[in-house]
């Protein structure tokens, strides 16, 4: 919802829902489109355009981000509403996102046992107050290309979308991929219905030729490895 008023809106009148820093706090970064994100960097818009609207004119200008991080300074510098100090924002952004993405793959962690992959995450993963599942995603020498965090929530077997849990190693290219999910309670015990969602993990792997090398259930200083209990591993 937008407060209309002469020479248009400042971000300042959006709903707090709709401003790009409390979207990216209540629903995180990957939820923000390009112009929202950029619009964090901008900070502030000009006479009738707010930050989210200068973002979207600055990815029209450049025909999208790729665009932008081909540009020079000069040619960000000289958008309408920039200047050097929005403009040296927006490159140094872009170029740590180009640093990270050309991040040597040695640099990735990898997983050669359930205690390494428990290691990763168990120190957040024991503190939540909610169950929640992620999925790690691991290339042909089970380094870490990635940890998505999947579903929230009270998880039963019947609600989990086998799919949406091979999602992450799909866009990555991955080999394999380790489900993990936390008992808030504390007692890692698996339940029937982890066990249950484990095969069927399991069984679709099979079809996409993405191999489940896990599903660990982190509770409170412990951890329990599926695989290694026999649960659900046939």
């Amino acid at each position: 919802m937008v407060k209309e008023q002469a020479g248009g809106y400042r971000i300042l009148d959006l709903e707090s829902n709709d401003r790009p820093r409390e979207r990216l706090e209540m629903l995180g970064a990957e939820a923000l489109n390009n112009a929202e994100l950029l619009a964090i960097l901008l900070r502030v818009g000009i006479q009738g355009e707010n930050a989210v609207q200068l973002g979207h004119r600055l990815l029209q200008e450049f025909h999208g981000l790729s665009g932008l991080q081909r540009a020079s300074f000069s040619e960000v510098c000289a958008v309408k509403g920039l200047g050097t100090a929005k403009a040296a924002q927006i490159k140094a952004a872009i170029e740590l996102g180009r640093r990270l993405a050309a991040q040597s793959v040695e640099d990735r962690p990898a997983v050669h046992s359930p205690g390494e992959a428990a290691e990763l995450v168990r120190y957040e993963m024991a503190a939540l107050p909610q169950e929640q599942l992620w999925v790690m995603a691991l290339d042909t020498r089970n380094r870490v290309l990635g940890i998505e965090k999947i579903y929230k929530g009270s998880l039963n077997s019947s609600m989990v979308r086998i799919g949406e849990l091979f999602r992450p190693a799909i866009q990555r290219n991955a080999a394999s991929i380790l489900v993990v999910h936390n008992h808030p309670s504390g007692d890692p015990t698996p339940s029937p219905e982890d066990v249950a969602l484990t095969r069927g993990v399991i069984q679709a792997g099979k079809l996409m030729d993405i191999e489940l090398l896990d599903h660990l259930v982190i509770g409170q200083g412990r951890y329990v490895s599926m695989k290694e209990k026999g649960l659900g591993f046939g």
